[in-house]
């Protein structure tokens, strides 16, 4: 008998009294077994590009959203023409499916694409009849040793500790709530020092969430990409780092009241 459960969740989302919402939508793993018997990749393969652990860092903010599923059954970053990985050039060079996937199959996973979206733009509606403007951090995390587990890591000039994607934002209306933001990264010890914190370096924060929020809400949110390099675990092993987890999760929690106060968010 299969022990695989009959329901999966597809999110979890906790609404608090605040204005800043965190994200982990590429923490997921789950794939629903009509999707996964089609997959060439194994659970290790897809774990190495998947976000562990960023629910772990996004933890004591009242408002947040976890994503169960896996980015390699539906990436909730994409746009929704691109969310099903069909060609190895969508990710990374791998072959994602041992068989292409059947319409329905693509169809039934893209409803959650669909689903999410809805959820979210009524989360947003909701803090900003409450508060007037919202601040959503889109987190992340990101591989530095692709070459191997044995390889150099990717350089230092190319691939900062903490790289925050503003691309798709106004840049200059939201330039006081960013700006405190990242001083705040870089100014805090994180484990007896301060992280090396850049913006638009790895990447340039143009995800399908950060870009949605800033076309729905133009005036009123502001959502920041923010990418940890994998430097709390082993991005081979999947070994956490427990110490380094829990300064980055007290790091970036730290910053919710100056984040509350640059917004000047209405009660």
């Amino acid at each position: 008998m299969s022990t695989e459960p009959l329901y999966h969740e597809w999110w979890t989302q906790h609404r608090g009294d605040s204005p800043v919402v965190a994200t982990a939508i590429h923490n997921g793993h789950v794939v629903r077994g009509a999707a996964k018997g089609l997959l060439a990749l194994s659970d290790v393969e897809r774990l190495r590009e998947e976000d562990p652990f960023t629910e772990f860092i996004i933890r004591d903010f009242p408002n947040r959203i976890i994503v169960h599923r896996s980015r390699f059954e539906v990436d909730i970053n994409r746009r929704r023409s691109g969310a099903i990985y069909m060609r190895p050039e969508q990710a990374w060079g791998l072959k994602v499916w041992a068989h292409e996937p059947p319409r329905e199959v693509v169809e039934t996973s893209l409803a959650m694409h669909d689903e999410y979206y809805a959820m979210l733009e009524a989360l947003l509606a909701g803090i900003e009849r409450r508060y007037g403007r919202s601040v959503v951090l889109d987190v992340h995390s990101y591989n530095h040793r692709r070459d191997g587990p044995e390889a150099e890591a990717a350089k230092t000039e190319v691939a900062p500790e903490v790289n925050i994607g503003t691309s798709s934002m106004d840049r200059v209306k939201w330039a006081r709530v960013v700006d405190a933001f990242v001083e705040a990264l870089r100014s805090t010890e994180c484990q007896g020092r301060r992280l090396d914190v850049r913006e638009n370096i790895a990447f340039q924060g143009r995800g399908e969430q950060t870009r949605f929020i800033h076309e729905r809400f133009p005036d009123t949110g502001c959502a920041i990409a923010v990418e940890f390099k994998k430097f709390f675990m082993d991005e081979w092993t999947g070994e956490p780092d427990l110490e380094a987890l829990a300064a980055i999760r007290k790091l970036v929690s730290s910053t919710l009241p100056l984040l509350v106060s640059t917004l000047g968010a209405d009660r």
